[in-house]
């Protein structure tokens, strides 16, 4: 029975990965779960998993009913690792907070099933660098991302010619660019097909989690990234494909749901029969592809040339980003502000570097800066 940690775990992912792991009885000993801050859905947690370790950032209010040991701090995600020893961790935190906790998973030669965007995206380098020198393992839980390493099992690497990831487009995809200036959180939150937290599915709905991911995949599958394409994809079952050098290409299908993909990476390299929602083809109708309209979309040209310019850049993009949804998802700003928010912050960016304490550095900059530049917006 291996050992897990899921960090994140009362968020969307966290929740799905433990109902994952109960419908894989036997599999699993949970030995860690953190959450952001003290809740009755972690208390519940813990009195259900009965996990040795758990970590909050905050002081919780009551201590739980379980033989668990509450780890409190900005180091508690650290300290849980240490603490609770786990084969395997479920990185579903947002920000960098996982950062350390997932470098000390690498180092120790462990798994770490990469659920948010945050690590690769804003220190990929110093994560991929780490899992090569110490024999760790990162394993994409992302649908997209699972989508091409499923496409990928078996294959040569140097037989990749491009890599294309699929995005639904978000609640706005047919909307009137003149209307999206008065468009409101509310309706950003409506996805078409997925369900998922609020600031992801605000990032679909500018494609900028499509910028994230364009980052995310190069440093995961070695690529460049003009390696990878997106297209639009509306119903959301092609997730990933991989074309090669010969003109083949595989594609990888399954219903919209995110236990799929965990369960792959949790299990992997087995596959496993789970109780969970088929794909009937017979049923499918028409599956369609668009190409992407860069004024409705301006995030993804935004993503490339932070990924081209390297160092912290990607660590800034990522950061403003989360402080200009913020902004809007509070009514401070326009949905049309997003992205120029993001923008004006990178153009203001011109320090670079690669390790820890660079990449959080900018990061810290970037949302001081972001959330400046929003509060003159909203004036």
């Amino acid at each position: 029975m291996r050992r897990l940690a899921v960090l994140g775990s009362t968020g969307s992912i966290g929740t799905q990965t433990l109902d994952v792991v109960r419908r894989l009885s036997g599999e699993f000993c949970v030995v860690g779960l953190a959450a952001g801050h003290w809740s009755d859905a972690l208390a519940e947690q813990i009195e259900s998993w009965q996990p040795a370790v758990a970590a909050v950032a905050n002081d919780p209010v009551g201590e739980p009913d379980a033989p668990t040991q509450i780890l409190v701090g900005p180091e508690a995600l650290e300290q849980l690792i240490v603490e609770s020893a786990p084969d395997v961790v479920v990185l579903g935190t947002p920000g960098l907070v996982g950062l350390s906790a997932c470098l000390t998973m690498l180092r120790a030669g462990k798994v770490v099933a990469v659920a948010n965007k945050e690590p690769l995206v804003s220190a990929g380098s110093l994560v991929m660098g780490t899992a090569r020198r110490c024999g760790g393992t990162v394993l994409p839980v992302d649908s997209e991302h699972s989508g091409v390493w499923q496409c990928l099992q078996g294959e040569e690497r140097n037989a990749v010619a491009g890599i294309t990831i699929t995005a639904s487009g978000g609640a706005f995809r047919d909307t009137p660019l003149a209307d999206l200036a008065s468009a409101t959180p509310e309706a950003a939150l409506r996805h078409p097909t997925w369900s998922m937290g609020p600031k992801i599915t605000v990032d679909s709905a500018t494609l900028m989690n499509k910028g994230l991911e364009i980052i995310e995949a190069s440093w995961l599958f070695d690529v460049p990234t003009d390696y990878v394409h997106v297209v639009l994809h509306r119903q959301s079952i092609v997730h990933a494909l991989v074309e090669f050098t010969d003109g083949s290409i595989k594609a990888q299908l399954s219903v919209p749901d995110m236990r799929l993909p965990i369960v792959n990476a949790l299990m992997y390299p087995e596959r496993v029969p789970l109780d969970l929602p088929r794909l009937d083809i017979a049923q499918l109708g028409t599956l369609t592809f668009e190409p992407i309209d860069g004024e409705r979309y301006p995030a993804l040209a935004l993503a490339r040339g932070a990924a081209q310019a390297g160092g912290t850049f990607p660590a800034v993009l990522n950061a403003a980003n989360e402080v200009a949804v913020e902004q809007f998802l509070a009514g401070a700003v326009r949905f049309t502000d997003i992205i120029p928010l993001v923008a004006e912050t990178l153009d203001r960016h011109n320090e670079t570097g690669t390790d820890a304490d660079d990449v959080i550095a900018a990061d810290h900059w970037a949302r001081a800066t972001c959330l400046d530049l929003s509060a003159h917006r909203s004036q």
